[in-house]
């Protein structure tokens, strides 16, 4: 049995691509039971979003509690988070933490042999490492689960399964059985260390999924658990107040026909993507059961989030690369002993996915002591009156967004305002303002408050982060 005074287990769960509103409690109409049950013991963070809306940069920005623009990790191109970096992940073991990751970490590149770059990880602070790719990334990678698959003879179904995928939006069970399934695989393996670790120091165990995200894969019996007709319709396409806006990476979206997804194609792949949640969300019950079964229950932190959303058909499109809410919008639950005590609570603060490190951090007994731009959400757990943050930033391509209570503005990588939104009157994000002459003096105000936001959050010294391919590839 683990744990010691004032340093409590942490289990931090992460899915990839999974929708703020994917949660049976947060209007999904697939059923999550475990993740209800942690946010009636905790805080569910309803106007929580990722620092970008997409893997590298959204991970390698919560690990360093930098954006992007300080990180440099703009896109998803082969970036290497250096193992030397100062990073929360590292102050947690130094707290005296057993440190272990199974799954998805997606902070150096994804291709070659992953196995190999073990060290690369425990350099992060992590002790034990099972790292897995995307669905996609697994195909070109080397590690202990494509391992298994070649020894039980899947191997060659599943990268000629991911061959036929991408060129349009379809959903189709994957070739793999439910007991090899990389969520399944995920699970398991947290579980595992779960039920065998028996140190005397307290644990922290960072699970990590590969789902709910496309190629909307989800294996039978989950792949089709849920019926189209039953699936909420997607939001309709957004409308331009102006044809004269400049332009941005939502129109290379658009430009994109492989991205292009209708309505009855959006039901299909909203029915599969809620077979893959409630696959996920079952896997998740096991890692709690499992905390449970060690008699820790009363002394485990559990926070769950994702680092990005997914279109699923909303404004015509699917995938992310984009700042509409439900791309932007991701989950956040956070339950501690003391919550647990209190009662599930539901808040609306604005909350980054920035935040994860700090509390987590606050939340083991340790202290931050480098420049970082997170803030801990120890303090709204106790008091849900208490302000956490006035405005979120994004960053993708080149491009920042800004969102306050009210309003959403959204520059290209030249500075220019493509996308405006009042959320309060269009919380649906229909009907973009940029460029329109009515909304002219608006869009110069929330372009100074977004330029003063950056300047707010600009690290001037910033640490080493990134290192060179060539180095991560020798390894």
């Amino acid at each position: 049995m683990s744990g010691s005074a004032g340093r409590p287990n942490i289990l931090f769960i992460m899915a990839d691509q999974f929708r703020g509103d994917a949660m049976s409690c947060a209007g999904s109409p697939a059923p999550t039971p475990n993740l209800d049950a942690l946010a009636a013991e905790g805080v569910r963070f309803t106007n929580c979003c990722t620092v970008a809306p997409l893997c590298v940069p959204a991970r390698v920005s919560m690990m360093t509690g930098q954006y992007p623009h300080a990180t440099g990790a703009w896109d998803n191109a082969p970036y290497v988070l250096s193992p030397g970096a100062p990073l929360w992940s590292k102050v947690i073991q130094a707290r005296g933490y057993d440190t272990a990751v199974f799954g998805k970490l997606h902070l150096h590149t994804d291709f070659g042999d992953v196995i190999a770059r073990e060290p690369i990880a425990r350099g992060y602070g992590f002790e034990t490492v099972d790292e897995t790719c995307g669905p996609h990334a697994t195909c070109r990678a080397r590690t202990h689960m494509g391992e298994l698959w070649k020894s039980m003879g899947l191997w060659k179904a599943y990268c000629g399964d991911m061959r036929t995928r991408g060129k349009t939006p379809r959903a189709k069970p994957s070739p793999l059985p439910l007991e090899a399934y990389y969520d399944v695989y995920v699970g398991r393996r947290g579980r595992e260390y779960l039920e065998k670790y028996s140190g005397e120091t307290p644990w922290f165990c960072h699970v990590s999924f590969g789902g709910p995200h496309e190629p909307w894969d989800t294996p039978e019996p989950y792949a089709g658990m849920y019926k189209e007709a039953e699936i909420p319709p997607p939001l309709p396409a957004t409308r331009d107040r102006t044809a004269g806006r400049p332009r941005g990476e939502y129109d290379r979206l658009l430009e994109n026909q492989a991205l292009h997804c209708g309505a009855e194609t959006a039901r299909e792949i909203r029915a599969d993507y809620c077979g893959a949640v409630k696959l996920i969300d079952e896997q998740i019950g096991g890692l709690l059961e499992a905390v449970k079964r060690r008699g820790e229950w009363d002394r485990t932190v559990v926070l769950f989030t994702s680092d990005h959303g997914e279109l699923n058909g909303d404004h015509g499109l699917v995938n992310k690369r984009n700042f509409f809410h439900p791309v932007l919008n991701v989950p956040l639950i956070i339950r501690t002993p003391e919550t647990a005590r209190q009662g599930g609570r539901v808040s609306g603060e604005l909350a980054s996915l920035l935040d994860v490190g700090p509390t987590l951090v606050e939340l083991s007994g340790g202290e931050l002591d480098y420049p970082q731009f997170g803030r801990s959400l120890v303090p709204h757990l106790a008091d849900l009156a208490l302000s956490h943050r006035d405005y979120i930033l994004s960053e993708y391509a080149g491009e920042i967004m800004y969102m306050d209570r009210r309003w959403k503005l959204v520059t290209n990588r030249h500075g220019e305002p493509y996308q405006m939104f009042c959320l309060e009157e269009d919380p649906e994000e229909l009907d973009n303002l940029a460029g329109a002459p009515e909304f002219k003096k608006q869009e110069t105000a929330l372009e100074r408050r977004l330029f003063r936001a950056v300047a707010e959050n600009r690290c001037l010294k910033p640490a080493a982060l990134q290192m060179p391919l060539s180095f991560c590839m020798a390894k």
